[in-house]
């Protein structure tokens, strides 16, 4: 897919889910496009702009892959996290951002088509997400931010590690305190094993 298709493809995802670009709510700029395709794969199985996934289906973290933006130089890294708007359900969503996972320091091999290599531990390790089954699906948000020259990290930046520390995550505050540059994105549905539509 063609990144302009895949931005379009992307705008068009995000409106159906009331994930507008420019609200407070979404982290997505109004200005937003793609400058690059992530790819999100969990087993086999591809996240594809809003598509459901089952808990059990993402108990381990997934495969992360994207190619390097067209004027990006050869040191330019990047940042991911996945978070989600809707914690603890999408009715009362008090703990919005919750914190998944934060991974600095991908590079995308230039040799190899979308194959990324990790420079950088974990700031936020993974944590699967596990909506309820009484709770309608949640969206879950992966955010790929280039990173500014240098930047250093840690831990205690994010935030801990244990379940309660990870909620309320001021995504917005932290990624302007750090220059943080979106420059790609996916994003799926989330539903307990149990729940029925």
């Amino acid at each position: 897919m063609s990144l302009s298709f895949h931005a379009q493809a992307l705008s068009d995802s995000l409106a159906r889910a009331s994930l507008v670009p420019g609200s407070a709510a979404t982290l997505i700029p109004r200005d937003f496009r793609p400058t690059t395709q992530l790819s999100i794969l969990y087993d086999g199985k591809q996240v594809d702009l809003g598509n459901l996934f089952r808990v059990t289906e993402v108990k381990k973290a997934p495969s992360v892959q994207f190619d390097p933006e067209p004027e990006a130089s050869i040191d330019t890294s990047y940042m991911l996290m996945l978070v989600d708007p809707d914690a603890p359900t999408p009715d009362d969503p008090k703990f919005a951002f919750w914190r998944h996972w934060v991974l600095p320091g991908l590079q995308p091999l230039r040799d190899v088509d979308g194959v990324v290599g990790e420079t950088k531990p974990a700031l936020t390790e993974y944590l699967a997400p596990g909506p309820k089954d009484d709770s309608r699906p949640h969206r879950y948000l992966f955010l790929l931010f280039r990173e500014p020259h240098g930047l250093s990290l840690s831990k205690e930046d994010v935030g801990g590690e244990e379940f309660v520390q990870r909620r309320s995550f001021n995504t917005a505050t932290f990624i302007t305190r750090h220059g943080l540059k979106l420059v790609g994105m996916n994003w799926m549905l989330g539903a307990g094993d149990g729940w029925q539509e």
